[in-house]
């Protein structure tokens, strides 16, 4: 891919790039500009290198490799196990599937030692067994599939809403309607790759979540009870911020200044608490519930919510 630089005004060659190539986050592109793969002129720049009118710029993008993930002994909470599926209740700090900068020592990789290898093939690579995610830091139940049977039947049931996902948030301030349901497109944030954002109807994809206050402390901070109807990413986060709701601990979307040091919380207080589904052979309804992790725990006894 060649692109030429028109602008009579200088900019950094990676802020521009961020620019043209958004499908790319700055610290990929700042990675392909430092392994040659982005030339400026023919020439290896650095990243800040600034443009000038008639700059050209050569951009080629690897195909990214994925290693098979390796089964690792890490502990797991299990809430159902069968032939056929397996409910955990994922522990905060977990990323589900290896990916880049967390290759290792996640989900997969436990999932993978625990069930000697018995998982679903089909899920993508590097992804075997994989139904849904939950984020790194978000704790709770979440189901992964043994054979591929029941992954598709599974993929089948969270694509047509037909499965119940419940979390509990703990936010920074009240809201203002105690039973709301929100309801807006999502798409990648323009500028900050890493956030999602609300955006336009016509783009990005429906979101729905629907809103429930438990309770609210004397600070305003309140418990918020919230029901999942599509599952896209960073669905309840960005919600909550959207509704100025920023969920507390959230580095992402939250206002980490307004937290005091006392209550200051490492990560967004948010769990997956109860998951309702169909059992993918029997049929059967089956729900389950993720207990509460003691960082969540401490913080809901502090602000004097349980």
């Amino acid at each position: 891919m060649t692109i030429t630089f028109l602008h009579s005004n200088p900019e950094r060659l990676d802020v521009f790039l961020a620019g043209k190539l958004p499908e790319l986050s700055r610290s990929k592109i700042q990675s392909l500009i430092k392994s040659g793969h982005i030339l400026l002129n023919a020439q290896r720049v650095k990243a800040r290198q600034p443009l000038k009118a008639g700059d050209t710029i050569n951009i080629d993008i690897p195909e990214e490799t994925h290693a098979t993930p390796q089964a690792e002994q890490i502990p797991l909470s299990i809430l159902f196990e069968d032939s056929e599926i397996i409910v955990v209740d994922k522990q905060p700090g977990l990323v589900v599937h290896p990916a880049a900068g967390n290759s290792h020592g996640t989900l997969v990789n436990a999932l993978l030692y625990h069930c000697q290898g018995q998982l679903a093939d089909e899920g993508g690579e590097g992804r075997p067994g994989i139904v849904h995610r939950l984020d790194k830091d978000t704790s709770g139940c979440i189901v992964a599939a043994k054979t591929n049977q029941s992954l598709k039947d599974l993929v089948g049931q969270f694509s047509s809403r037909t499965t119940s996902k419940l979390y509990l948030a703990v936010s920074q301030s009240p809201p203002k309607i105690a039973h709301q349901t929100v309801f807006n497109n999502i798409a990648r944030h323009p500028v900050h790759r890493q956030r999602m954002d609300v955006c336009n109807p016509g783009s990005g994809k429906p979101a729905i979540t629907d809103l429930h206050l438990l309770h609210t402390a004397a600070d305003g901070t309140s418990l918020i009870l919230c029901a999942l109807h599509t599952g896209r990413t960073h669905q309840i986060r960005v919600h909550l911020a959207h509704k100025e709701l920023p969920i507390y601990g959230d580095q992402l979307y939250g206002n980490i200044k307004g937290q005091s040091e006392a209550t200051a919380f490492t990560r967004q207080a948010l769990h997956a608490w109860r998951l309702k589904l169909q059992h993918p052979v029997t049929g059967e309804s089956r729900a389950f519930e993720g207990r509460l992790p003691e960082d969540f725990q401490g913080l809901l006894t502090h602000l004097g919510q349980i």
